[in-house]
């Protein structure tokens, strides 16, 4: 008869084993064996575990903490999504112009409602998001001017102030999920005052809102001010 064992995939034999013994004295120590392994796969050849022998189970057991932490596509990648490093965790993509809920603050003085905005881009990682607003209403290429978002909240850098909302993205595996997850974060948090005097649109910015509120009027790009960023200024 013909042996087919090796037909049937990789065969594993056991090469070592450890046992671990520990004392019930009060120091509790611990003592570790190593056995080899005979042919029939029996232990033999007991002694201490040796710093060689340690070192080779470290680096066996050891896990790469950063590509548990990766990005994954689940799926088909969305069409707006423009660039992404997997490692970082860093996303970004955009959005065309469309009608949001916004929610202003009691300060502002601006009633919350649904309001035409413009199209922007979005970079986000786990912890910063950045929002920059574009003129076209279409996919960006890199050498599209990048302009100030048109918000409240938003430093001139691009860098969006939360403020106290509690960010729970750690622990989000998906590209996909972590763009919504920012968007709704984004859209779901009251505006409420601009950041260190930084005006980002042409005119005043209560005004602005204050008459788009409630409308179907299209956001006025020609209302955006470009900053001195143009889409490949950011991509990783």
């Amino acid at each position: 008869m013909e042996d087919i064992t090796n037909s049937f995939g990789t065969y594993f034999y056991p090469s070592s084993a450890l046992v671990f013994y520990q004392s019930n004295g009060g120091l509790n120590d611990t003592y570790v064996e190593h056995f080899d392994m005979d042919s029939d796969g029996a232990p033999v050849n007991p002694h201490p575990l040796t710093i060689g022998e340690a070192k080779r189970l470290a680096t066996a057991l050891k896990i790469d903490e950063d590509s548990l932490n990766q990005l994954k596509s689940n799926g088909i990648l969305p069409n707006n999504l423009l660039s992404f490093d997997a490692k970082s965790a860093t996303i970004i993509w955009y959005s065309k112009a469309q009608k949001r809920e916004l929610l202003f603050s009691e300060g502002l003085g601006i009633k919350s409602g649904t309001a035409q905005t413009s199209s922007l881009v979005w970079m986000a990682d786990r912890e910063l998001l950045h929002v920059y607003a574009l003129t076209i209403n279409r996919k960006p290429t890199a050498n599209t001017a990048l302009h100030y978002a048109p918000f409240f909240n938003v430093y001139e850098s691009g860098e969006v102030c939360m403020g106290t909302v509690d960010i729970k993205a750690t622990e989000t595996g998906s590209i996909k999920e972590l763009m919504t997850l920012w968007e709704n974060y984004f859209f779901n948090s009251y505006f409420s005052h601009m950041m260190a005097d930084h005006n980002p649109v042409d005119g005043n910015c209560v005004l602005l809102w204050e008459s788009l509120i409630g409308t179907d009027t299209m956001f006025p790009t020609d209302r955006l001010i470009k900053s001195n960023q143009k889409l490949k200024d950011i991509l990783r």
